[in-house]
């Protein structure tokens, strides 16, 4: 097996004394799509903000593309190819939806900035490429027909597609999903689940952090569940649906 995209090597992170993470340890491996789950409280945000560079680890080292991200900030870890949405979700609303997306492309912007100020013939020329490939993304995922449309005006669901959307623009290796089903129902989650299948097939791996395990279970080759700060069990979907550290954490051991 060759060497994982994202490697987690005994994280931990304290908050004064309040250790939310304690010796995390995982990998995702190139195009994967794997899946981090567990109760409440349990640390998974926690998580995906350290791997993201929102917060920086205590302790423990995050590897990415087989180099250290554990001093970079979250700006830097996106040109090395790794993008997130968030649980909430975060737009600019006077934005169109494509102008949202185009936002995102100019992480990949290969010509320098004063071309663009300019307006130099290579610049016009990265502009032309970017719209298409802002275009080709929204059609990917499903937003085509309301590119012109206002951020602010999209659905609930839509608006994380968006997210998922913008997050894709950047060119990422690894997209780390924060709750991507949370107020969908039940056909816009299939949707996704779609979505997500769709995301791998192109060569991107996916961490989906979710609460609803029956997108977990369809889309997930491999899940990783943490319970106060620290994972107590690692499979595939029929390994951690029949194993009684999980059930005990979700339902509690009378059950």
């Amino acid at each position: 097996m060759s060497a994982p995209l994202l490697q987690l090597r005994e994280v931990g992170k304290n908050f004064g004394g309040v250790q939310a993470v304690r010796g995390l340890s995982f990998s995702v491996q190139r195009g994967q799509v794997l899946g981090l789950i567990g109760p409440n409280g349990s640390g998974k945000s926690t998580s995906v903000n350290l791997i993201s560079g929102t917060l920086p680890v205590s302790s423990g080292a995050i590897e990415f593309d087989g180099q250290s991200v554990n001093d970079l900030p979250i700006s830097a870890r996106v040109p090395l190819g790794l993008a997130r949405t968030f649980q909430t979700t975060t737009l600019f609303p006077e934005f169109t939806v494509r102008n949202q997306v185009l936002a995102a492309c100019h992480t990949r912007f290969r010509c320098a900035p004063w071309a663009a100020v300019f307006r130099l013939p290579a610049a016009r020329s990265e502009e032309v490429r970017q719209r298409a490939r802002a275009d080709e993304i929204l059609a990917f995922v499903g937003l085509g027909d309301v590119a012109q449309e206002l951020a602010s005006s999209l659905s609930s669901a839509q608006q994380r597609l968006l997210m998922i959307a913008t997050a894709l623009a950047s060119e990422p290796a690894l997209v780390l999903l924060d709750e991507p089903a949370a107020g969908m129902v039940a056909k816009e989650r299939k949707d996704l689940a779609g979505l997500i299948q769709r995301i791998q097939a192109r060569g991107v791996a996916v961490l989906v952090i979710e609460h609803h395990m029956g997108l977990i279970m369809e889309v997930c080759e491999s899940i990783v569940v943490l319970n106060f700060g620290q994972k107590i069990a690692e499979g595939t979907p029929a390994e951690i649906r029949a194993n009684p550290a999980v059930i005990d954490a979700y339902l509690g051991g009378a059950h």
